[in-house]
């Protein structure tokens, strides 16, 4: 007889196997199965890193616009809010390194908050940017939490890098957060892999996350990560280009109906960043206008920092159809 127990825990050989396979096929990273820890959400364990290497009053850098929980995991956790904001430069978007450098020289300023590839503007970060960044914040102490929830969803033409693979320094100064929930559409699995390679850092995040109950997963969670990692990659590569075909599709509309609306570059990510500031609404007419008359439910920019207003993020891993139903419900109410 065969029976299907569904209990408490642990992750088998073959999750693990299946995680460092996908790290080194998709990401050419080589990691030691020590290094990961399974986590419910990427988000909760953010929060739970935080206050593990900081405490109430010390800052917390972030690079806005940027992913909003990051906002509330500061400030819920009684960390002070440090904005390192983007340069936006033509249509991409930069690191202000020199800011970065200045926030980061504060002793009071202990980690960055960091997104690859960023949420909400599509940027993929070169080697040369990761670089810059690990050593402003190895020169001053200061720890990298690197969120790359979305860094299996990356356009042709680019490439992804873990940032903790750029240098051993930099892996020892690091806590990156990964999952199969925005890649394979698995979030209601609670199920994530947070990889750390410095022992103690690991060990001071762990004794956080134990003394707060979380000490196994959803034992389906598990078994639907695993077969995303050993059997689906070919999925992905599907998915991938159809959000690339969905993004020339959607710039090509705006160009052609929308000219005012300026269609930022993607390069990774399925979400699109646009910016409605020249139809020169405010942040509420334009968030009316987007749910109450075209009805169509974009993100806000303004969630994303101030930096966002008058902006919208779209998600476009759709089919293209769904797609173009919205967009032509936004233009029929802009035009009228």
């Amino acid at each position: 007889k065969c029976y299907i127990v569904l209990g408490y825990t642990l992750p088998t050989e073959n999750y693990i196997s299946s995680v460092c396979g996908w790290m080194k096929r998709r990401h050419n990273w080589d990691i030691k199965p020590e290094w990961i820890i399974g986590s419910p959400g990427v988000v909760g364990a953010f929060y739970s890193a935080i206050k593990a290497l900081t405490e109430p009053g010390d800052g917390i850098i972030i690079m806005t616009p940027v992913y909003y929980p990051f906002f509330s995991a500061i400030g819920k956790n009684q960390r002070n809010l440090v904005k390192n904001p983007l340069i936006q430069d033509g249509d991409t978007y930069l690191v202000d390194y020199d800011d970065l450098e200045e926030k980061a020289q504060d002793p009071r300023n202990k980690v960055l908050l960091f997104c690859s590839p960023h949420n909400p503007v599509g940027r993929v970060w070169k080697r040369d940017e990761l670089e810059k960044i690990a050593d402003i914040c190895l020169r001053n102490n200061v720890v990298i939490i690197s969120d790359e929830i979305h860094f299996d969803l990356i356009m042709p033409g680019h490439e992804h890098i873990v940032f903790a693979s750029i240098s051993e320094e930099a892996a020892n100064n690091m806590i990156v957060c990964t999952a199969p929930s925005k890649t394979f559409n698995l979030a209601g699995m609670h199920t994530s892999n947070i990889i750390i390679p410095n022992k103690e850092l690991r060990e001071t995040y762990l004794r956080e996350v134990e003394s707060n109950g979380f000490f196994s997963l959803n034992i389906i969670g598990y078994k639907a990560c695993e077969i995303a990692y050993n059997e689906c990659g070919e999925w992905l590569d599907e998915l991938v280009n159809l959000v690339h075909h969905n993004h020339k599709v959607l710039k090509s509309f705006m160009e052609e109906h929308l000219p005012e609306v300026k269609v930022f570059p993607l390069e990774g990510t399925y979400l699109q960043w646009m910016d409605f500031n020249e139809l020169g609404y405010n942040k509420d007419e334009l968030e009316r206008i987007m749910h109450m008359e075209a009805e169509v439910f974009f993100d806000e920019g303004y969630v994303f920092g101030e930096e966002g207003n008058g902006f919208e993020r779209m998600n476009i891993a759709c089919p293209t159809k769904v797609m173009l139903e919205g967009l032509e419900r936004l233009k029929k109410t802009l035009k009228n």
